[in-house]
């Protein structure tokens, strides 16, 4: 295809080039309700897919849904507190129960609360209530649930699907007998996370552990996936929490040990959200807009039936039904291929490009010559060119095309990946990385708060995790080499 569907591109304003991507794919659209969303039909259906597999990559690991309330009481939030200090600038509440007439064709607030409701910004002290009921004896344990929920943190500088005031998400919550149980469960959450980016959205991933001036308020220890985006940012796109027993303390979430001891539980919090669509958009578009991966793609294959004024169309629309049916009977990862016809009255170039903004992996062009030939004209969103099929090829062939265009993606972005990490010794050769440069940077540091805190100001960098994966691996701290330090991966981040 010449010419780019996307204005302004990538290279010329990455910030609005992002917006333009969500429009013209129509995924969604700022609300009235300011710092909110409307997440539109073609964006739903894609965290629709993305929920779908995640629910049953959770639930494989022993975990059961529920739900619990929107509201939750400032006092039950005021029990721990590194946690109600953490997100008391974000908290939405509510202090009236109704509105009546104002006599004046108006409305006003009537009735106060005798206590405030806080809009759930997370979950962890409400449902350590529940837990501290649920929980009698070590026999209760490990409690292991997740819920799919909304969830309200105010914010002054919203992105749509990055930063919203409201966004979904599911966030599990988990209780063991012992530390040792619970760090476990931290680690096998994350690599869940690890594995739907890397296998599902074809995004690498960095998993480590988050600076105590990083960590999630209330943690012992937090850990995250970092991915990276086009522009070199970096995007913290979902994180496990150990949550010691700070919670079952604040809770009172206490159990019947094996030696007939009253113990508190160790606990844990994990969750993703509606930020991996934004991390989906901006690991693999391009200046024609959507690009997204066969496995989460809610259509992997759209049919366009090309007809011609005044020409009989059942021999197209019959060919294309039949085509429809054979490659809806062929199988993709384990589930039946996703296969759409449009059938609207449109000319064949505006619905093609429309399809092409929306990320389909495969576009399937069918007119009378490909009826005649028994063939099918092949785009594929990764490279967009056009290719012959034979029908009876294409039928055995799509899934494998499919795959194909999965493991192109991830090997692309691991290669940007690879060519926006540096391995960085000094804080000189920092400075210099990022005030001329964009990606990772990896160094050896000491972790210190107030350093941290420096660079984030002087740079705009933070600290986004100390890789799982280091080992015993230390050497001479990058700020200052009379300390050792581990290793440390540096970035801007959303």
């Amino acid at each position: 295809m010449n010419g780019n569907a996307i204005s302004p591109t990538r290279k010329e304003d990455y910030a609005e080039w992002y917006q333009q991507v969500i429009r013209a794919a129509d995924l969604a659209e700022n609300s009235p309700v300011r710092g909110c969303m409307v997440i539109k039909p073609w964006g739903y259906a894609i965290w629709e897919q993305m929920q779908a597999v995640l629910d049953r990559m959770i639930k494989a690991t022993g975990h059961s849904n529920a739900y619990f309330p929107l509201f939750i009481p400032k006092s039950f939030l005021e029990r721990e507190a590194a946690h109600v200090e953490g997100f008391a600038k974000e908290c939405a509440v509510v202090t009236h129960s109704q509105l009546v007439a104002d006599g004046q064709g108006g409305l006003k607030v009537a009735s106060p609360l005798e206590e405030e409701l806080i809009v759930r910004p997370t979950s962890e002290t409400i449902i350590g209530e529940s837990f501290s009921r649920w929980i009698h004896s070590y026999r209760d344990l490990p409690l292991l649930i997740n819920q799919w929920a909304n969830v309200v943190r105010w914010e002054m500088r919203t992105r749509l699907f990055l930063r919203t005031s409201e966004f979904l998400w599911q966030e599990g919550h988990t209780a063991h007998e012992t530390p040792e149980e619970a760090r476990e469960e931290t680690i096998r959450m994350l690599e869940v996370y690890q594995d739907f980016a890397e296998n599902y959205m074809a995004m690498p991933i960095f998993c480590g552990k988050k600076s105590e001036r990083e960590r999630f308020p209330g943690a012992d220890e937090t850990l995250s996936i970092e991915a990276i985006m086009q522009d070199g940012k970096a995007l913290q796109a979902g994180t496990s929490h150990f949550l010691g027993q700070n919670f079952s303390r604040a809770c009172n979430i206490r159990f019947v040990d094996r030696n007939g001891q009253l113990s508190y539980a160790w606990t844990t919090s994990w969750g993703v959200s509606t930020r991996l669509m934004g991390a989906l958009i901006m690991a693999h578009s391009d200046d024609n807009g959507l690009v997204l991966p066969p496995r989460l793609a809610p259509y992997q294959i759209v049919i366009l039936p090309i007809l011609r004024a005044n020409v009989d169309p059942e021999p197209v629309l019959s060919y294309v039904r039949a085509l429809q049916f054979r490659l809806s009977g062929q199988s993709f990862h384990g589930q039946p291929l996703r296969v759409h016809v449009d059938h609207r009255d449109r000319r064949g170039g505006e619905k093609a490009w429309e399809w092409i903004k929306k990320g389909v992996p495969m576009r399937v062009e069918i007119g009378l010559r490909e009826v005649e030939n028994g063939e099918a004209c092949v785009g594929l969103r990764n490279c967009e060119k056009k290719q012959m099929f034979g029908c009876e090829e294409l039928v055995a062939h799509a899934a494998q095309i499919l795959e194909e265009i999965q493991l192109d993606l991830y090997g692309t972005a691991l290669q940007f990946r690879r060519k926006k990490t540096h391995r960085i010794r000094s804080y000189k050769e920092f400075e210099e990385f990022f005030r001329s440069d964009s990606g990772f940077a990896v160094t050896y540091f000491s972790p210190n708060g107030d350093i941290e805190e420096k660079i984030q100001a002087s740079l705009g960098v933070t600290l986004r995790c100390m890789p799982l994966d280091n080992g015993d691996d230390r050497g001479p701290c990058f700020y200052d080499p009379q300390r050792s330090g581990e290793g440390a991966i540096w970035a801007r981040a959303y």
